[in-house]
């Protein structure tokens, strides 16, 4: 089973400080070092705010991944407990955008200038292009600490859900169903 991170709306104060975490976490470069005019503010999670609540909207890392199935290049894919992007196979056509029922998926551009693959077009009729593709929570698989967000929110928000969670979730609402009976 997939885990993923849900941040507890009741909790969150709307700081977002688990965004810039987000994107620290997954600069190439030391952020803190680079102009800020250089930086891409990319954060693979968004914080969502209204008159009564804030809370952080990421990818649920679904077992059934609709946002997968809808991609026509296979560029999402499940890797360990999560589905993760593949930039160089993601053309950008927000397939799995519309797919997400979460609203999880972003686009984003990548290094300026970068040549998509344009495999007919003849080599001097091309010009540089922004590429732009998908951007999702991947559970910060690259840190050995976890995921970012949940090490910085100041108010721990945020938690993990496994499936040790979930079944304990659907026990007590099968228990509560049967009193109610």
């Amino acid at each position: 089973m997939n885990y993923f991170v849900i941040a507890d709306p009741l909790k969150c104060i709307g700081c977002r400080t688990c965004m810039v975490a987000c994107v620290v976490e997954h600069s190439k470069e030391n952020i803190f070092y680079q102009d800020p005019k250089d930086i891409n503010f990319n954060p693979k999670l968004e914080v969502v705010k209204n008159a009564q609540v804030s809370a952080p909207i990421q990818c649920r890392h679904c077992e059934d991944a609709p946002c997968a199935k809808a991609c026509p290049h296979n560029a999402l894919t499940k890797e360990g407990n999560s589905i993760v992007v593949n930039e160089e196979k993601c053309i950008g056509c927000k397939n799995c955008m519309l797919a997400c029922p979460f609203g999880a998926i972003n686009l984003n551009d990548t290094e300026k200038g970068k040549l998509i693959n344009l495999e007919d077009i003849p080599r001097d009729k091309l010009f540089c292009i922004e590429k732009m593709v998908a951007n999702k929570c991947d559970l910060c698989s690259n840190s050995e600490e976890g995921p970012a967000c949940m090490k910085v929110c100041p108010t721990s928000a945020f938690r993990i859900v496994t499936e040790e969670d979930l079944s304990t979730s659907i026990k007590n609402k099968r228990k509560s169903a049967t009193v109610r009976l």
